[in-house]
């Protein structure tokens, strides 16, 4: 490790922009000023870039950690984005000694069987104990193509286990069997509702955007969750941006099937661009894969800032040449030609990427 400074950029902090220089001492930030004239091991000139704390992808699928047939090696879908943190969204593998190894900071949210429209607890309980307290919530499938759901019954179990349990409820709401105001309802404070751009019946448009409304009131989280394009129609997002509903967070729900394929480099900065492309502002864009995120994952006071004393988890970012083209199930397009494209990784003090 040793100092690492980088200069001229523009610094997103987690709240707000402003011009200045950050200056890293081995795993921590040590200052953040103007014009710092001190001897650093790695000088880096951010002049036109956007300096930005490590960014966190609250829905991901690591190899090892979530299913064989999804996960996909972390840090290759993960540093090359300028993701420092990430919350695998449906762990089922228990394994706790390969959470411990990675690079990328992490937290899961472990799965929950749902049978002849009830939850079962059984797989739950034993990967709790085997992630311990790296497993901060439960990843729901309410999804009549995936789990045996066919109404709100197994949701409300399984949000009543969690309260006792303190943990937090991630619903995957893509073919749900009710409509999404009544999945809401059955969450609380804190629940993240992911997938929330999908197409299809039970969308988030009925009622002009009745669902989003009672979320804001009840303090759920609202993720887009991508998947490129399977689990979001973008004319739904579109919409919802025009009538001042944006996502809380942005988040890729990258798998093997996915990283580097959709579209063009799939990872979050993709879905950064589809945020910008649609008329999302930089700040509220940025917000979304830092401060909001980590508050979402409680990691509020250790990712998506950056702050004198917080560990040196940084991203460098450029809005150049970029493209990229991706088509959603309902037949709608999204093209660009510019987009964020992270040029600089840094993971406690010490660079991991760098193109």
């Amino acid at each position: 490790m040793g100092k690492i400074l980088i200069k001229n950029g523009k610094v997103w902090d987690g709240e707000r922009f402003y011009f200045a220089d950050i200056l890293t001492d081995n795993e921590k930030i040590s200052k953040i000023a103007d014009d710092i004239d001190e001897y650093a091991d790695f000088v880096y000139d951010a002049t036109d870039k956007i300096v930005s704390p490590g960014l966190v992808d609250i829905h991901v699928h690591m190899k090892g950690i979530a299913l064989e047939e999804f996960g996909i090696e972390p840090h290759m879908s993960s540093f090359p984005f300028g993701v420092t943190a990430v919350n695998d969204a449906g762990s089922s593998l228990g394994n706790r000694l390969l959470l411990d190894s990675f690079s990328v900071k992490n937290t899961v949210f472990v799965c929950v069987g749902i049978r002849n429209n009830h939850a079962d607890f059984t797989a739950t309980e034993e990967l709790c104990r085997k992630y311990g307290d790296k497993a901060i919530g439960i990843k729901v499938y309410f999804d009549t193509t995936i789990t045996d759901c066919s109404d709100i019954t197994p949701l409300r179990e399984i949000s009543n286990y969690a309260k006792k349990h303190k943990l937090k409820v991630m619903v995957h709401c893509s073919n749900s069997p009710t409509s999404m105001v009544e999945i809401v309802e059955a969450l609380s404070t804190g629940d993240i509702l992911t997938h929330i751009y999908h197409g299809g019946k039970n969308s988030c448009t009925e009622n002009n955007f009745e669902a989003f409304m009672l979320a804001r009131e009840k303090g759920v989280m609202l993720d887009a969750g991508f998947a490129g394009y399977v689990h979001t129609d973008f004319l739904n997002f579109q919409n919802s941006i025009n009538a001042g509903f944006l996502p809380d967070t942005i988040s890729t729900d990258v798998t093997r099937y996915s990283a580097y394929k959709r579209g063009g480099r799939y990872g979050l900065t993709m879905c950064m661009n589809i945020a910008k492309h649609l008329g999302v502002d930089v700040e509220d864009i940025f917000r979304s894969v830092t401060s909001n995120p980590a508050k979402a994952l409680g990691k509020e006071n250790e990712w998506g800032h950056l702050k004198v004393g917080r560990c040196a988890d940084i991203a460098v970012f450029d809005y150049k040449d970029e493209a990229f083209e991706l088509t959603d199930n309902a037949g709608h397009q999204i093209i660009g030609n510019k987009g964020y494209r992270c040029v600089l990784t840094v993971v406690d003090g010490e660079i991991i990427y760098k193109d």
